[in-house]
């Protein structure tokens, strides 16, 4: 996770955000994990697309869940609490 490097004039550096943008390693895609907004460019990835359709009927819920843990933050770290 990285932050941003911020100048309001030639000479002037501030950083700021340091843990709050994750990157993904293998797809370079980028994320600020408070708000979930997305910081890649379309229009420099290279990830194969696909057209869909939305037909009318009933959504059929799916056999995957997705699980969520406890995140909390110490000093610059990031602590996953995963109960066993």
């Amino acid at each position: 996770m990285w932050g941003a490097l911020e100048s309001s004039r030639p000479g002037e550096f501030r950083y700021s955000g340091g843990g709050e943008i994750l990157t993904c390693i293998w797809h370079g895609w980028e994320f600020d994990i408070r708000t979930g907004q997305s910081w890649c460019d379309p229009a420099r990835l290279r990830v194969k697309r696909y057209d869909v359709q939305t037909e009318p009927g009933e959504r059929v819920k799916g056999p995957y869940v997705a699980e969520t843990y406890p995140v909390t933050t110490e000093g610059e770290y990031l602590v996953i609490e995963v109960a066993p």
